[in-house]
């Protein structure tokens, strides 16, 4: 049940690095609009511009080298390769369908981050947190609907203006009338039936958790996690809420994990030098951080009705984004497999 490392970092780095963060920045970002604070919408975008080259980007900038990390092995030039190649066929079919169906693509894009954004969030459970409530694959299943479902879902219940205004945004990139063919989400009844079912799979899913724990902290802090980000998704607006909780939440949980998976980063960590571990983690997204935003330059020349305003560029890098997460799903995934996280 138990995820497999070659070294043993303290809980309390593990922490320290990884979790703290992503608490921390939610509820500084959550209280102002608890207190009736308003944030002027330019400046929601900030995060995930920012994202660009903190953490976001550059946490999928190591995948190269990821895969023969989790395995014990050192990345040579074949592991490198086939990596590049699972890149450029899937990413680059992917980006083929946003040019065919926009529509689609978008809704693909939504599914898949769902997956993604909750395979991170149930490695961060078992992983780093010790969940041993977590004992059975529809359990995990369960734990990945619902801790993806809060930064993909509930911003469409709660902000249903916001989510429409971001996927025209998206779509109209290629073709300015495919947006109407995912106005059916938008329905009031359509995001009534989501919100009872994904209501009930929270509960269903915590409910049966804390019926299966031996200790109760990895509970308390799964339910805490699941319930403090409903709040933050269903107050804070999209833009600003996915910015912060990509840099964070999600990309600084990812970090942690290819920290751990790194026997220079590891020992670093050991010697209570996050510092360096994170330095060292710089240095190798670096490379593929400049290439990817040399790409992201490429895609602004392809693209049908390239971006003009503030919005129109943030949507022009959530397509580059959803290209390049597909194929780094692939990669998460090997290394779900290799260190036990599906059991």
């Amino acid at each position: 049940m138990e995820v497999t490392y070659r070294n043993a970092v303290e809980p309390s780095v593990r922490y320290r690095i990884a979790l703290i963060p992503g608490w921390v920045a939610s509820l500084a970002v959550v209280a102002p609009f608890l207190a009736g604070v308003s944030i002027p919408p330019a400046l929601q975008y900030v995060p995930l511009v920012v994202s660009a080259v903190l953490l976001g980007l550059p946490h999928g900038a190591v995948d190269h080298l990821a895969v023969a990390r989790t395995r014990g092995e050192r990345p040579d030039w074949r592991a490198i390769a086939r990596v590049f190649a699972l890149y450029g066929v899937v990413g680059g079919a992917y980006a083929l369908v946003w040019f065919l169906a926009p529509a689609a693509a978008f809704v693909l894009f939504i599914a898949v981050t769902w997956f993604h954004w909750g395979q991170g969030d149930l490695y961060a459970l078992v992983a780093l947190a010790d969940a041993d409530h977590l004992r059975s694959l529809p359990q995990r299943v369960g734990a990945v609907l619902v801790r993806g479902g809060l930064p993909m879902l509930v911003p469409l219940l709660a902000f249903p203006e916001w989510y429409r205004r971001v996927a025209t945004d998206l779509v109209s990139l290629f073709a300015p009338d495919a947006a109407a063919a995912i106005a059916w989400a938008f329905r009031t009844d359509v995001r009534t039936a989501l919100a009872l079912a994904y209501g009930a799979l929270v509960v269903a899913t915590l409910a049966v958790g804390f019926a299966r724990a031996d200790a109760r902290q990895p509970w308390l802090l799964d339910a805490g996690e699941t319930l403090g980000l409903l709040a933050y998704f269903a107050l804070v607006p999209p833009v600003l809420a996915i910015g912060v909780y990509f840099c964070l939440w999600h990309s600084l949980r990812h970090v942690a994990r290819l920290l751990l998976v790194d026997d220079d980063a590891t020992a670093a960590l050991e010697n209570r030098d996050p510092t360096a571990a994170l330095a060292r983690f710089a240095r190798d997204a670096a490379p593929l951080t400049v290439a990817s935003l040399a790409l992201l330059g490429g895609l602004y020349f392809l693209v049908p009705n390239p971006p003009g305003s503030v919005p129109e560029w943030v949507a022009l890098y959530l397509v580059f984004i959803a290209v390049v997460t597909l194929p780094h799903v692939v990669v998460v995934s090997i290394m779900d497999r290799e260190q036990g996280v599906w059991m």
